[in-house]
């Protein structure tokens, strides 16, 4: 392991001070650009399923698939803590989840994250207990979405969202969690749980800027997923198209020679 390597101590330094940005990575050659761009939160998060695998949602990746994943990015030993999302149906007992957290963690991670709030308390406090640093993920929880029929929906427009987003972090922060995605959280909402968290780090994904810190999946930052493309996001670049175009020169590259080339002699 690099002597340099973030700690979850210090990424917990960012509250408050500068926004800590947060990507996720799937492979190795990313994971070695997005750490030589010094990106120190990496998230192995189970959007794979989507941007890699071309699942329609989240809730088709397995274990199997997160290790496959995680293995390649800590091949490319970055400074960055690396995480790695709990899969859908992996935590469903706090025994299931220490078995599952623990194999993560043997593949390489540096801590797990699992979607919910207090509702899954007794599988965060038994995680935090076998020492494993957990990551937290509150609102839109991308899990659930076959449960709310198949749509992604904003969380925290009214007083009863409002009141469970809080509690959610709250129980979160007491079991030990260091950090917390909030998905698709009301801005206003996102703030006032990032102003009543004292110790655990709000990590916003569609939730406005007031968080500490900002996650994105890489592929919509770099637009390497041009058929769709949160309303969120700008992408700073658009290396599909830049991918599709350059396959397009090539492929009309090697007709060009055949087309110039003078007839053989008799």
């Amino acid at each position: 392991m690099r002597s340099d390597k973030f700690t979850w101590q210090q990424l917990r330094q960012f509250k408050g001070r500068e926004p800590l940005p947060a990507l996720t990575t799937y492979d190795y050659p990313t994971t070695r650009l997005l750490d030589e761009a010094g990106i120190p939160f990496l998230l192995v998060g189970d959007s794979l399923g989507m941007v890699v695998l071309g699942y329609p949602d989240t809730t088709h990746v397995t274990m199997d698939h997160m290790v496959h994943h995680l293995s390649a990015v800590v091949r490319a030993e970055p400074r960055g803590m690396v995480g790695a999302d709990l899969p859908h149906l992996s935590y469903q007992t706090p025994e299931q989840a220490v078995a599952n957290s623990r194999r993560l963690m043997a593949a390489g991670a540096d801590f797990v994250k699992a979607e919910g709030g207090v509702e899954i308390l007794p599988v965060v406090e038994a995680i935090r207990a076998s020492g494993i640093p957990f990551c937290g993920h509150i609102g839109m929880l991308p899990q659930q979405v076959l449960q709310e029929g198949g749509k992604y929906r904003i969380k925290g427009r009214d007083e009863a969202g409002r009141r469970k987003l809080l509690a959610d972090a709250a129980a979160l922060e007491a079991a030990g969690a260091f950090a917390c995605v909030l998905e698709l959280v009301t801005p206003p909402v996102a703030a006032e749980i990032t102003r009543t968290c004292a110790t655990m780090l709000t990590v916003g994904i569609g939730s406005g800027p007031d968080c500490d810190g900002q996650i994105l999946v890489t592929h919509d930052l770099i637009g390497a997923f041009p058929w769709f493309t949160p309303r969120f996001v700008t992408p700073r670049v658009q290396t599909g198209l830049e991918i599709r175009a350059a396959a397009l020169a090539w492929k009309q590259s090697l007709l060009l020679p055949n087309s110039v080339q003078p007839s053989p002699s008799a």
